[in-house]
Protein backbone atom coordinates (compact mmCIF):
# COMPACT_ATOMS: atom_id res chain seq x y z
CA UNK A 1 0.00 0.00 0.00
CA UNK A 2 1.52 3.61 -1.09
CA UNK A 3 0.67 5.56 1.72
CA UNK A 4 1.82 8.79 1.80
CA UNK A 5 3.32 10.17 5.41
CA UNK A 6 0.51 12.17 6.38
CA UNK A 7 -1.65 8.70 5.68
CA UNK A 8 0.07 6.55 7.95
CA UNK A 9 0.62 9.21 10.41
CA UNK A 10 -2.94 9.80 10.41
CA UNK A 11 -4.00 6.05 10.24
CA UNK A 12 -1.52 5.05 13.33
CA UNK A 13 -3.41 7.84 15.19
CA UNK A 14 -6.59 6.19 15.46
CA UNK A 15 -4.51 3.30 17.98
CA UNK A 16 -2.04 5.28 19.69
CA UNK A 17 -2.45 8.64 21.43
CA UNK A 18 0.50 11.24 21.58
CA UNK A 19 4.09 10.57 20.21
CA UNK A 20 3.89 12.66 17.07
CA UNK A 21 7.79 12.76 16.63
CA UNK A 22 8.07 8.29 16.29
CA UNK A 23 5.03 8.56 14.51
CA UNK A 24 6.40 10.46 11.67
CA UNK A 25 9.51 8.62 11.89
CA UNK A 26 8.23 5.63 10.97
CA UNK A 27 5.97 7.17 8.60
CA UNK A 28 9.46 8.44 6.60
CA UNK A 29 11.12 5.10 6.89
CA UNK A 30 7.94 3.17 5.49
CA UNK A 31 7.32 5.88 2.83
CA UNK A 32 11.24 5.74 1.57
CA UNK A 33 10.47 1.89 1.04
CA UNK A 34 7.74 2.77 -1.49
CA UNK A 35 9.80 5.38 -2.82
CA UNK A 36 13.05 2.82 -3.25
CA UNK A 37 10.54 0.39 -4.54
CA UNK A 38 9.98 2.90 -8.06
CA UNK A 39 13.63 3.45 -8.79
CA UNK A 40 15.32 1.64 -11.38
CA UNK A 41 17.35 -1.56 -10.32
CA UNK A 42 20.63 0.14 -9.93
CA UNK A 43 19.85 3.06 -8.22
CA UNK A 44 17.37 0.77 -5.74
CA UNK A 45 20.66 -1.51 -5.08
CA UNK A 46 22.64 1.72 -3.23
CA UNK A 47 19.54 2.46 -1.25
CA UNK A 48 19.24 0.91 2.29
CA UNK A 49 16.51 1.27 4.72
CA UNK A 50 17.21 3.48 8.07
CA UNK A 51 16.90 2.30 10.84
CA UNK A 52 15.25 3.36 13.97
CA UNK A 53 15.92 3.43 17.80
CA UNK A 54 13.16 4.37 20.09
CA UNK A 55 13.63 4.95 24.06
CA UNK A 56 11.03 5.89 26.35
CA UNK A 57 9.15 4.18 29.26
CA UNK A 58 7.51 1.31 29.30
CA UNK A 59 3.58 1.14 28.08
CA UNK A 60 4.01 4.40 25.76
CA UNK A 61 3.74 2.73 22.45
CA UNK A 62 6.84 2.00 21.51
CA UNK A 63 6.24 -1.92 20.49
CA UNK A 64 2.14 -0.32 19.33
CA UNK A 65 3.50 1.77 17.05
CA UNK A 66 5.95 -1.10 15.25
CA UNK A 67 2.77 -3.22 14.98
CA UNK A 68 0.39 -1.49 14.05
CA UNK A 69 2.51 0.02 11.19
CA UNK A 70 3.53 -3.10 9.99
CA UNK A 71 -0.81 -4.19 10.20
CA UNK A 72 -1.27 -1.43 8.22
CA UNK A 73 1.16 -2.48 5.03
CA UNK A 74 0.91 -6.11 5.04
CA UNK A 75 4.66 -6.52 5.73
CA UNK A 76 5.76 -9.77 7.72
CA UNK A 77 6.98 -8.14 11.11
CA UNK A 78 8.31 -9.84 14.11
CA UNK A 79 8.67 -8.88 17.43
CA UNK A 80 12.11 -10.49 19.19
CA UNK A 81 13.24 -9.53 22.52
CA UNK A 82 16.82 -8.57 22.29
CA UNK A 83 17.51 -10.43 25.81
CA UNK A 84 16.91 -14.05 24.32
CA UNK A 85 19.85 -14.04 22.58
CA UNK A 86 23.47 -15.07 23.38
CA UNK A 87 27.11 -14.61 22.16
CA UNK A 88 27.83 -17.15 19.58
CA UNK A 89 29.66 -19.78 21.62
CA UNK A 90 26.67 -20.09 24.59
CA UNK A 91 23.95 -21.96 25.04
CA UNK A 92 20.91 -20.19 24.05
CA UNK A 93 19.19 -18.64 20.88
CA UNK A 94 21.52 -17.07 18.38
CA UNK A 95 20.75 -14.05 16.64
CA UNK A 96 20.08 -15.24 13.27
CA UNK A 97 17.00 -16.93 14.14
CA UNK A 98 15.48 -13.21 14.22
CA UNK A 99 15.40 -13.50 10.52
CA UNK A 100 14.62 -17.39 9.82
CA UNK A 101 11.36 -16.45 12.41
CA UNK A 102 10.92 -13.66 10.07
CA UNK A 103 11.02 -15.84 6.66
CA UNK A 104 8.84 -18.09 8.91
CA UNK A 105 5.98 -14.92 8.77
CA UNK A 106 6.42 -14.24 5.55
CA UNK A 107 5.62 -17.98 3.85
CA UNK A 108 2.47 -18.12 6.01
CA UNK A 109 1.69 -14.79 4.75
CA UNK A 110 2.28 -15.85 1.33
CA UNK A 111 0.73 -18.89 2.12
CA UNK A 112 -2.43 -17.58 3.30
CA UNK A 113 -2.87 -15.60 0.13
CA UNK A 114 -2.54 -18.29 -2.08
CA UNK A 115 -5.27 -20.70 -0.41
CA UNK A 116 -7.37 -17.14 -1.21
CA UNK A 117 -6.76 -17.78 -4.86
CA UNK A 118 -7.29 -21.33 -4.99
CA UNK A 119 -10.15 -21.55 -2.88
CA UNK A 120 -13.04 -21.62 -5.14
CA UNK A 121 -11.11 -23.94 -6.86
CA UNK A 122 -10.75 -26.41 -3.83
CA UNK A 123 -13.84 -25.87 -2.05
CA UNK A 124 -16.32 -28.10 -4.00
CA UNK A 125 -13.95 -31.19 -3.09
CA UNK A 126 -14.31 -30.22 0.50
CA UNK A 127 -18.00 -29.93 0.12
CA UNK A 128 -17.87 -33.39 -1.25
CA UNK A 129 -16.05 -34.76 2.11
CA UNK A 130 -17.67 -33.28 4.25
CA UNK A 131 -21.27 -34.67 2.66
CA UNK A 132 -19.79 -37.64 2.72
CA UNK A 133 -18.93 -37.40 6.38
CA UNK A 134 -22.31 -36.32 7.09
CA UNK A 135 -23.97 -39.00 4.94
CA UNK A 136 -22.20 -41.91 7.21
CA UNK A 137 -23.71 -40.06 10.25
CA UNK A 138 -27.43 -40.06 8.85
CA UNK A 139 -27.06 -43.67 7.87
CA UNK A 140 -27.24 -44.90 11.54
CA UNK A 141 -30.53 -42.97 12.01
CA UNK A 142 -32.20 -42.43 8.90
CA UNK A 143 -32.75 -45.06 6.31
CA UNK A 144 -33.53 -43.16 3.34
CA UNK A 145 -30.77 -39.71 3.31
CA UNK A 146 -30.60 -37.55 0.28
CA UNK A 147 -27.00 -35.97 -0.15
CA UNK A 148 -28.67 -33.18 -2.02
CA UNK A 149 -30.28 -32.41 0.95
CA UNK A 150 -27.09 -32.75 3.28
CA UNK A 151 -25.86 -29.76 0.46
CA UNK A 152 -28.43 -27.88 1.55
CA UNK A 153 -27.98 -27.94 4.68
CA UNK A 154 -24.11 -27.34 4.50
CA UNK A 155 -24.98 -24.62 2.84
CA UNK A 156 -27.59 -22.94 5.16
CA UNK A 157 -25.19 -23.30 8.39
CA UNK A 158 -27.48 -25.57 9.76
CA UNK A 159 -24.67 -28.47 10.52
CA UNK A 160 -22.16 -26.25 11.48
CA UNK A 161 -21.80 -27.67 14.79
CA UNK A 162 -22.26 -31.39 14.23
CA UNK A 163 -19.45 -33.74 14.85
CA UNK A 164 -18.05 -35.60 11.42
CA UNK A 165 -15.22 -37.97 11.27
CA UNK A 166 -13.03 -36.91 8.51
CA UNK A 167 -9.53 -38.47 7.33
CA UNK A 168 -6.88 -35.80 7.15
CA UNK A 169 -3.19 -35.60 7.61
CA UNK A 170 -0.55 -36.64 10.33
CA UNK A 171 0.79 -33.61 11.70
CA UNK A 172 4.60 -34.62 12.77
CA UNK A 173 5.39 -33.49 16.51
CA UNK A 174 8.32 -31.54 16.89
CA UNK A 175 11.26 -33.54 18.28
CA UNK A 176 14.24 -31.30 18.90
CA UNK A 177 15.65 -27.50 18.12
CA UNK A 178 18.28 -26.13 16.21
CA UNK A 179 19.59 -22.95 16.65
CA UNK A 180 16.17 -21.96 17.94
CA UNK A 181 13.88 -23.66 14.98
CA UNK A 182 12.14 -26.83 15.72
CA UNK A 183 13.00 -29.47 12.97
CA UNK A 184 11.03 -32.73 12.91
CA UNK A 185 12.19 -35.65 12.33
CA UNK A 186 8.72 -35.37 9.58
CA UNK A 187 10.65 -32.48 7.44
CA UNK A 188 13.95 -34.29 7.29
CA UNK A 189 12.66 -37.26 6.07
CA UNK A 190 10.17 -35.67 3.55
CA UNK A 191 9.80 -37.45 0.62
CA UNK A 192 11.23 -40.62 1.40
CA UNK A 193 8.31 -41.60 3.44
CA UNK A 194 4.76 -41.53 2.27
CA UNK A 195 2.91 -39.13 4.45
CA UNK A 196 0.63 -40.56 6.98
CA UNK A 197 -3.61 -40.39 7.54
CA UNK A 198 -5.32 -40.75 10.48
CA UNK A 199 -9.43 -40.08 11.60
CA UNK A 200 -10.26 -37.38 13.45
CA UNK A 201 -13.49 -36.35 15.01
CA UNK A 202 -14.38 -32.48 15.23
CA UNK A 203 -17.60 -30.17 14.00
CA UNK A 204 -18.16 -29.53 10.61
CA UNK A 205 -16.90 -25.78 10.93
CA UNK A 206 -13.23 -26.58 12.24
CA UNK A 207 -13.31 -30.01 9.94
CA UNK A 208 -13.96 -27.19 6.81
CA UNK A 209 -10.69 -25.59 7.96
CA UNK A 210 -8.79 -28.59 7.92
CA UNK A 211 -9.65 -29.80 4.93
CA UNK A 212 -9.61 -26.57 3.14
CA UNK A 213 -6.16 -26.80 4.63
CA UNK A 214 -5.17 -29.95 3.10
CA UNK A 215 -6.82 -29.40 -0.85
CA UNK A 216 -5.02 -26.43 -1.03
CA UNK A 217 -1.96 -27.48 0.17
CA UNK A 218 -2.20 -30.07 -2.90
CA UNK A 219 -2.48 -27.06 -5.26
CA UNK A 220 -0.53 -24.84 -4.00
CA UNK A 221 3.36 -24.82 -5.88
CA UNK A 222 5.50 -24.48 -2.36
CA UNK A 223 8.36 -23.26 -4.37
CA UNK A 224 6.48 -20.36 -5.86
CA UNK A 225 4.95 -19.96 -1.91
CA UNK A 226 9.16 -20.05 -0.81
CA UNK A 227 10.70 -17.26 -3.30
CA UNK A 228 7.60 -15.00 -2.69
CA UNK A 229 8.46 -15.36 0.81
CA UNK A 230 12.28 -14.78 1.23
CA UNK A 231 11.42 -11.89 -1.59
CA UNK A 232 9.29 -10.24 0.56
CA UNK A 233 11.33 -10.22 3.84
CA UNK A 234 14.25 -8.92 2.15
CA UNK A 235 12.20 -6.25 0.34
CA UNK A 236 9.49 -5.58 3.09
CA UNK A 237 10.31 -7.23 6.40
CA UNK A 238 10.13 -5.60 9.40
CA UNK A 239 12.00 -6.81 12.26
CA UNK A 240 11.26 -5.06 15.60
CA UNK A 241 14.26 -5.70 18.87
CA UNK A 242 12.63 -4.79 21.96
CA UNK A 243 14.61 -4.27 25.50
CA UNK A 244 17.51 -3.64 23.10
CA UNK A 245 18.76 -1.55 26.26
CA UNK A 246 19.26 -4.93 28.41
CA UNK A 247 22.18 -5.94 26.39
CA UNK A 248 23.97 -2.68 27.10
CA UNK A 249 26.51 -3.22 30.05
CA UNK A 250 27.96 -0.11 31.66
CA UNK A 251 30.85 1.71 30.21
CA UNK A 252 34.31 0.01 31.07
CA UNK A 253 32.48 -3.53 31.82
CA UNK A 254 34.96 -6.04 32.93
CA UNK A 255 32.68 -9.16 34.33
CA UNK A 256 31.63 -12.01 32.43
CA UNK A 257 27.35 -10.84 31.73
CA UNK A 258 28.41 -7.53 30.64
CA UNK A 259 30.90 -8.97 28.02
CA UNK A 260 28.65 -11.28 26.55
CA UNK A 261 25.91 -8.43 26.29
CA UNK A 262 28.53 -6.81 24.27
CA UNK A 263 29.02 -10.06 22.54
CA UNK A 264 24.88 -10.05 21.64
CA UNK A 265 25.69 -6.48 20.23
CA UNK A 266 28.31 -7.79 17.96
CA UNK A 267 26.53 -10.53 16.60
CA UNK A 268 23.76 -8.10 16.14
CA UNK A 269 25.80 -5.90 14.07
CA UNK A 270 26.11 -7.75 10.78
CA UNK A 271 22.52 -8.87 10.64
CA UNK A 272 21.54 -5.17 10.77
CA UNK A 273 24.40 -4.30 8.91
CA UNK A 274 23.92 -6.80 6.05
CA UNK A 275 24.41 -9.91 5.69
CA UNK A 276 23.09 -13.13 4.42
CA UNK A 277 21.59 -15.72 6.72
CA UNK A 278 20.81 -19.02 5.82
CA UNK A 279 17.31 -20.47 6.59
CA UNK A 280 15.00 -23.56 5.87
CA UNK A 281 13.26 -22.01 2.43
CA UNK A 282 17.10 -20.13 1.23
CA UNK A 283 19.01 -17.45 1.65
CA UNK A 284 17.69 -14.60 2.62
CA UNK A 285 20.07 -10.90 2.31
CA UNK A 286 18.85 -8.47 5.36
CA UNK A 287 20.47 -5.66 3.29
CA UNK A 288 16.84 -3.90 3.12
CA UNK A 289 15.55 -5.28 6.12
CA UNK A 290 14.05 -2.45 8.29
CA UNK A 291 15.04 -2.60 11.63
CA UNK A 292 13.11 -0.88 14.76
CA UNK A 293 15.17 -1.37 17.92
CA UNK A 294 13.34 -0.35 21.42
CA UNK A 295 14.35 0.16 25.11
CA UNK A 296 13.26 2.24 28.28
CA UNK A 297 17.10 3.16 28.38
CA UNK A 298 16.84 3.79 32.28
CA UNK A 299 20.29 2.55 33.61
CA UNK A 300 22.11 2.20 30.18
CA UNK A 301 21.95 4.99 27.53
CA UNK A 302 21.96 4.75 23.70
CA UNK A 303 25.94 6.74 23.69
CA UNK A 304 26.91 3.27 25.95
CA UNK A 305 26.20 0.78 22.70
CA UNK A 306 29.03 0.01 20.41
CA UNK A 307 29.52 2.44 18.20
CA UNK A 308 29.02 0.44 15.20
CA UNK A 309 25.83 -0.93 15.99
CA UNK A 310 25.09 2.98 17.26
CA UNK A 311 25.86 3.81 13.68
CA UNK A 312 23.47 1.18 12.33
CA UNK A 313 20.33 3.13 14.14
CA UNK A 314 20.90 6.66 12.76
CA UNK A 315 17.31 7.88 13.35
CA UNK A 316 16.88 8.42 17.44
CA UNK A 317 13.26 8.95 18.64
CA UNK A 318 12.63 9.85 22.02
CA UNK A 319 9.19 8.95 23.76
CA UNK A 320 7.20 10.99 26.04
CA UNK A 321 5.50 10.06 29.07
CA UNK A 322 1.99 10.10 29.06
CA UNK A 323 0.40 13.09 30.93
CA UNK A 324 -3.59 13.08 32.28
CA UNK A 325 -4.54 14.14 28.99
CA UNK A 326 -3.13 11.38 27.20
CA UNK A 327 -4.49 9.23 29.60
CA UNK A 328 -8.27 10.55 29.00
CA UNK A 329 -7.75 10.47 25.07
CA UNK A 330 -6.46 6.19 25.20
CA UNK A 331 -9.34 5.84 27.00
CA UNK A 332 -12.01 7.82 25.28
CA UNK A 333 -10.81 8.02 21.65
CA UNK A 334 -8.89 4.86 20.37
CA UNK A 335 -11.10 2.37 18.12
CA UNK A 336 -9.63 -0.17 20.57
CA UNK A 337 -10.22 2.37 23.64
CA UNK A 338 -10.32 0.09 27.13
CA UNK A 339 -13.86 1.80 27.53
CA UNK A 340 -14.80 0.02 24.55
CA UNK A 341 -13.25 -3.01 25.29
CA UNK A 342 -14.65 -3.96 28.59
CA UNK A 343 -17.84 -2.58 27.46
CA UNK A 344 -17.73 -5.22 24.92
CA UNK A 345 -17.00 -7.63 27.22
CA UNK A 346 -20.05 -6.76 29.83
CA UNK A 347 -22.47 -6.73 26.92
CA UNK A 348 -22.17 -10.63 26.47
CA UNK A 349 -23.58 -10.92 30.24
CA UNK A 350 -26.36 -7.92 29.24
CA UNK A 351 -24.18 -5.25 31.15
CA UNK A 352 -24.21 -2.50 29.32
CA UNK A 353 -21.31 -0.18 30.52
CA UNK A 354 -22.15 3.81 30.66
CA UNK A 355 -18.73 6.21 31.07
CA UNK A 356 -19.44 9.29 32.61
CA UNK A 357 -17.04 12.21 31.30
CA UNK A 358 -15.79 12.95 34.99
CA UNK A 359 -15.46 9.30 35.85
CA UNK A 360 -12.56 9.47 32.71
CA UNK A 361 -11.28 12.30 33.73
CA UNK A 362 -10.81 10.39 37.55
CA UNK A 363 -9.32 7.54 35.97
CA UNK A 364 -6.63 9.70 34.08
CA UNK A 365 -5.90 11.86 36.65
CA UNK A 366 -5.52 8.84 38.87
CA UNK A 367 -3.17 6.88 36.50
CA UNK A 368 -1.08 9.72 35.69
CA UNK A 369 -0.39 10.82 39.70
CA UNK A 370 0.38 6.45 39.83
CA UNK A 371 2.14 6.69 37.68
CA UNK A 372 4.25 10.04 39.09
CA UNK A 373 4.56 8.51 42.56
CA UNK A 374 5.42 4.82 41.70
CA UNK A 375 6.97 3.45 38.46
CA UNK A 376 6.28 4.71 35.50
CA UNK A 377 4.01 1.68 33.60
CA UNK A 378 2.49 4.41 30.83
CA UNK A 379 -0.95 3.03 29.26
CA UNK A 380 -0.39 -0.32 31.14
CA UNK A 381 -1.36 1.19 34.17
CA UNK A 382 -5.02 2.10 32.86
CA UNK A 383 -5.80 -1.67 32.87
CA UNK A 384 -5.00 -1.86 36.37
CA UNK A 385 -7.06 0.98 37.82
CA UNK A 386 -10.03 -0.60 35.38
CA UNK A 387 -9.81 -4.21 36.56
CA UNK A 388 -10.26 -2.42 39.99
CA UNK A 389 -13.04 -0.15 38.92
CA UNK A 390 -15.40 -2.88 37.17
CA UNK A 391 -14.11 -6.16 39.47
CA UNK A 392 -17.45 -5.61 40.96
CA UNK A 393 -19.48 -5.46 38.62
CA UNK A 394 -17.53 -7.98 36.56
CA UNK A 395 -17.74 -10.50 39.39
CA UNK A 396 -22.06 -9.75 39.88
CA UNK A 397 -22.68 -10.27 36.14
CA UNK A 398 -24.06 -13.81 35.30
CA UNK A 399 -26.12 -12.84 31.79
CA UNK A 400 -29.77 -14.06 33.49
CA UNK A 401 -31.13 -10.58 34.08
CA UNK A 402 -32.39 -8.78 31.09
CA UNK A 403 -30.12 -5.97 29.44
CA UNK A 404 -29.13 -3.50 32.64
CA UNK A 405 -26.92 -0.17 32.46
CA UNK A 406 -24.43 0.17 34.79
CA UNK A 407 -22.97 4.02 35.30
CA UNK A 408 -19.80 4.85 35.83
CA UNK A 409 -19.09 8.29 36.98
CA UNK A 410 -16.78 9.69 39.53
CA UNK A 411 -18.25 9.16 42.98
CA UNK A 412 -17.87 5.39 42.09
CA UNK A 413 -14.71 5.44 40.97
CA UNK A 414 -13.71 7.30 44.18
CA UNK A 415 -15.90 4.82 46.32
CA UNK A 416 -13.98 2.29 44.77
CA UNK A 417 -10.82 3.97 45.84
CA UNK A 418 -11.61 5.51 48.78
CA UNK A 419 -9.38 2.98 50.92
CA UNK A 420 -6.17 3.27 48.58
CA UNK A 421 -6.30 6.82 47.74
CA UNK A 422 -4.11 8.00 50.53
CA UNK A 423 -1.56 6.16 49.48
CA UNK A 424 -0.81 8.07 46.71
CA UNK A 425 -1.64 11.57 47.91
CA UNK A 426 1.54 12.62 48.63
CA UNK A 427 1.10 16.96 47.64
CA UNK A 428 0.96 17.25 51.65
CA UNK A 429 4.45 16.66 51.45
CA UNK A 430 5.92 18.61 48.91
CA UNK A 431 7.47 21.86 50.39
Amino acid sequence: MNYTPKQIVKELDKYIIGQTKAKRAVAIALRNRYRRSRLPAESREEITPKNIVMSGPTGVGKTEIARRLAKLVGSPFVKVEATKYTEVGYVGRDVESMVRDLVEVAVRMVKDNKKKEVEDKVMPIVENKLVDALFQNRRVTMVDVQREALFDELHSGKCEDEIVEIVVLETPKPMMAFGGNEITLGSMFEGLTPQKHKKKKMMVRHAREALLQEESDKVIDMDNVNEEAITLAEEQGIIFIDEIDKIIGKSQATNSADVSREGVQRDILPIVEGSTVPTKYGNVKTDFILFIAAGAFHVAKMEDMIPELQGRFPIRVELESLTKEDFKKILSTPKNAVTVQYSNLLKVDNINLIFKDDALDEIAEMAARENETSEDLGARRLHTIMESVLEDVSFNATGEHPMLDVVIDRTYVKNVFKDKEQKFDLKKYVL
